[in-house]
This record gives C-alpha cells, sequence and structure tokens, in this order.
C-alpha cells in the first residue's frame, strides 16, 4: 500500500478497511517528539500508547478516520508524562488541519447538515467550526473604509443594518439590527472613520443620530430613492380610497392596472398610455395624484442647485388639493422634518441606488438557506470566497538612500537605451478595481462586490 495515500508526509499509512461508506485507516506518527513538552528536556521514556481516533478529508466520496496509535512518554528531568503532540492535528479537536479549514471554506457555501452528513460528525461540530472559521476570518479580513458609506437595513427575520461602499457596489458590513446602539458600536470602532465624507441613508433617526455623534465630519445625504418612494405610497393612497366607490369588477381592474399610475410617465408604452388615459378620463382625481406623484419626482430631476429644489418643493406642496393633504401628509411632513439632509443631494449627488438590489441578492441568500443562523448568512455576504473587489494601490515613490551602489551607473546606462526623451508631463493613474479569488499583493478590500455575488449565486456556486 502507498504510503501517500492521505497526502501527509507526517503519517504512516499500515493498513485500510473499507466499507459502502467509510476509509478506516490506521496510521502511525513518522517522528517521536525530541523533548519534553514541559520542559524541552530531551531525556524520554516511553510510557504506554493509546489509540485516537482522527476525522480527516473525505476521499472518493467516502468518509475517513484516521487510526494513530499515539505514544505516552515520561520525561525523566520534570518526571511529567504526556502523550506526543500529532502532527497536522487540529488543537481543539480530533480533526485533521485541513479537514477543519475545508469545513469552515465548505460552510460559508452550504448548509451545516449536508457538511455533516458528508464528513461523518454532528451538525453542532460543523456549526462551531464555523463559528470559529467566522471568528479568524474577522480578523484577518479588513474592509477599506469606505469615503462614501451607505446605510440602509434589510429584512431577514426582523430589521439588519447593511454598511457599503456607495462608490464602489460593494457591502462591508451587516449588523444584527438597525438600532442607534449597534450602528455607533460599529462606527465608534472602525478605523479611518475620519476618512469618511459621505453617509446616504433613509429617514431612520437613529442612523443619523449615530453618524451626528461618530461623524462629526462627514455630510448626511438622504436617499432620494427612500423620498420619492413616498409619493408612490401618497398615490396608492389616493388610488385605495377610490375603492369603495367601484364596482368589484372595477375594483379589481384598478388593481390589476395600478402599475400605469406607479410607472414613471416617460417609462409607459403606447399601450400604457392608452390605459392610463382611461383610468383618469374616469376618475380625474388619480389623474390628479399621479400629477402631484409626477411633479415630485421633477424636483429632483429638474433641480441643480438647492434654491431651486426649495422653490420647486414649495410650488409642488400649494398645488396638492385639500382633498388630498391626507394622503400626501407622511411625505410633506418627511420633507419638513428632514429637509437639511434632504437638500444634500442637491449639492452631493450621493445615493443608495444599489441597496435594492443588493436587498433582493440577500433575499435570494436567505431563501437558499433556510435555517441558517443571521451570523452564518452574515459569513456568506461579507466572505464568500471569490466575491471580493479590491483597489489597486501604487505604491508611493520612495528615495533612493546613498547606500544604494552604482545607481547613477544604472540611470546613465536606462537613460542612454531610450529612443525617446523623458516627458515632464505626469497624468495620474486613478486607483485600479479589480476582482480576484485571493487579495492581490499590494491591493486594499472594498468588500463584497454585489454584482460578483449575485453572479455567483446565478451560478450556483453559494
Amino acid at each position: 500500500m502507498p504510503v501517500n495515500i492521505l497526502n501527509l508526509p507526517t503519517y504512516t499509512v499500515a493498513s485500510l478497511f473499507e466499507n459502502a461508506h467509510d476509509y478506516h485507516i490506521k496510521a502511525s506518527t513518522t517522528h517521536s517528539p525530541g523533548s519534553c513538552i514541559h520542559c524541552n528536556h530531551e531525556r524520554l521514556d516511553g510510557f504506554g500508547r493509546r489509540e485516537q481516533m482522527i476525522k480527516d478529508l473525505p476521499m472518493h466520496g467516502k468518509r475517513v478516520g484516521l487510526y494513530v496509535e499515539t505514544r505516552r512518554f515520561r520525561c525523566k528531568s520534570c518526571g511529567v508524562t504526556f502523550y506526543e503532540p500529532l502532527p497536522d492535528v487540529d488543537d481543539k479537536r480530533l480533526m485533521t488541519d485541513r479537514l477543519v479549514r475545508w469545513i469552515g471554506e465548505q460552510a460559508v457555501k452550504r448548509t451545516f447538515t449536508s457538511i455533516a452528513e458528508e464528513v461523518g460528525v454532528t451538525e453542532g461540530t460543523v456549526r462551531q467550526i464555523f463559528k470559529d472559521y467566522v471568528a479568524d476570518l474577522s480578523a484577518k479580513v479588513q474592509f477599506e473604509t469606505p469615503n462614501w458609506m451607505g446605510i440602509d437595513e434589510i429584512f431577514l427575520i426582523k430589521p439588519r443594518g447593511v454598511i457599503a461602499n456607495v462608490a464602489d457596489n460593494t457591502i462591508v458590513e451587516l449588523l444584527p439590527n438597525r438600532s442607534k446602539e449597534a450602528i455607533v458600536q460599529y462606527l465608534r470602532h472602525l478605523a479611518g472613520k475620519e476618512n469618511i465624507q459621505y453617509v446616504a441613508m433613509d429617514m431612520w433617526v437613529p442612523y443619523r443620530e449615530a453618524v451626528l455623534e461618530e461623524l462629526p465630519q462627514a455630510t448626511i445625504v438622504i436617499d432620494k430613492f427612500h423620498v420619492v418612494r413616498m409619493a408612490n405610497e401618497s398615490l396608492e393612497k389616493v388610488r385605495k380610497s377610490f375603492r369603495r366607490q367601484l364596482a368589484p369588477n372595477e375594483r379589481r381592474g384598478l388593481m390589476h392596472d395600478r402599475y400605469v399610475l406607479l410607472k414613471r410617465e416617460h417609462d409607459l408604452g403606447e399601450d400604457e398610455q392608452v390605459l392610463l388615459a382611461k383610468w383618469v378620463e374616469k376618475h380625474p382625481a388619480l389623474g390628479a395624484a399621479h400629477r402631484l406623484k409626477e411633479d415630485f419626482y421633477g424636483i429632483y430631476e429638474k433641480s441643480s442647485s438647492v434654491p431651486q429644489a426649495v422653490e420647486r418643493f414649495h410650488q409642488w406642496k400649494q398645488s396638492i388639493p385639500p382633498d388630498m393633504e391626507d394622503a400626501f401628509h407622511d411625505l410633506v411632513r418627511a420633507w419638513t422634518n428632514w429637509h437639511p439632509w434632504i437638500l444634500n443631494y442637491f449639492i452631493h449627488p450621493v445615493t443608495n441606488a444599489y441597496t435594492e438590489s443588493l436587498n433582493n441578492l440577500i433575499r435570494v441568500m436567505n431563501r437558499l438557506g433556510r435555517g441558517y443562523s443571521f451570523e452564518a448568512l452574515r459569513a456568506k455576504i461579507l466572505y464568500s470566497h471569490g466575491a471580493h473587489a479590491y483597489k489597486i494601490v501604487r505604491p508611493t515613490f520612495q528615495r533612493i538612500r546613498d547606500n544604494e551602489k552604482n545607481m547613477e551607473i544604472r540611470f546613465s546606462e536606462n537613460l542612454a537605451l531610450r529612443s525617446d526623451p523623458p516627458t515632464t508631463t505626469v497624468q495620474s493613474l486613478p486607483p485600479q478595481v479589480c476582482f480576484s479569488d485571493d487579495e492581490p499583493p499590494g491591493s486594499k478590500n472594498l468588500g463584497a462586490s454585489i454584482e460578483l455575488l449575485t453572479q455567483m449565486i446565478q451560478a450556483g456556486e453559494i
């Protein structure tokens, strides 16, 4: 039998027993300990042995167990007895290091139960290994703090906080909830938080208070999509108020055709325009509510400065008919209460436009992993292998020291080899963003790319 069947040079295989599901391999270590593990003395006496079963990576679709005769020694110097340390075995479990590492990597993509069945351990063991694996990744993987940060939420059983890099469309953290305490705790310990310039968010008071407290230098920009969405919600209130006035068949028709009211006017096709005109002609109040919705969108589309936005909002507010003030009340109140931060958009047009695709992505991942804990879902989002975006950082110019010998000779030779004279014009090179399975040298990790995560889900890799 080949001694390298395990591909572990520190072990010698003595025998192998195989059944329908498992390999049972008897092995021994190739080297004895050279000294006492307590006092480092070299004089040792053999003091018995015991057999230990070590789990290893599955082979050929079968589970693998190593039966190792572990030797016991007694130190002649300190008198302490000890079992020889087993090489390539995890310190906390009777598993090889490579199996523990493999379980951690697989647990990001697969269910704990399927891994446990394949390896021959309990689901709880896989869960605990995964927990340690994620803790290790959290300590090692450091995401670049974004200059443009996005704060949003996603409902996974309950609201969760999402921290994103707006400029690079990546996610850098998934928080257990969206409370002020959770946001403050994250921001307080965030390296490089003083470099954050803008924070895009929705109109959630705890977000604003946390950012004002921890990022006083940052400009808060209310995401325009959360504001204009309220115009659609107001239109829906008007539409629903008509249901009591309609016959059942007309009520169902309006429910079916409501998309032509909610869709942007410039995006309507010819048939949709005809359908909209039919409902507007039959119910002029619906047409008035639809016009209010479109005009509110126009505040963002036609205003190029804060004064223009303020003037257009006041004109829009004055155009609301008295019988529709209740329907549009929440939108007017939101603008009134949040206008300093809403108006910042017209100075710094920073948005969380990507967050809807991010939220859809997380919902899909949640459906794929029913029963997963929040920690497991967070790890799938943040640490899926091959989903990270990296910024290649150009190294800074380093001065040549005096002890660099022959520097002038090499420099002169290089100039002589050039066919074109050196230019005095220097163009700055923008940082390069790339995607890689492993972190490229001299790069900064921007976080998990939403685009890559989506592609991986569609390919069945997560």
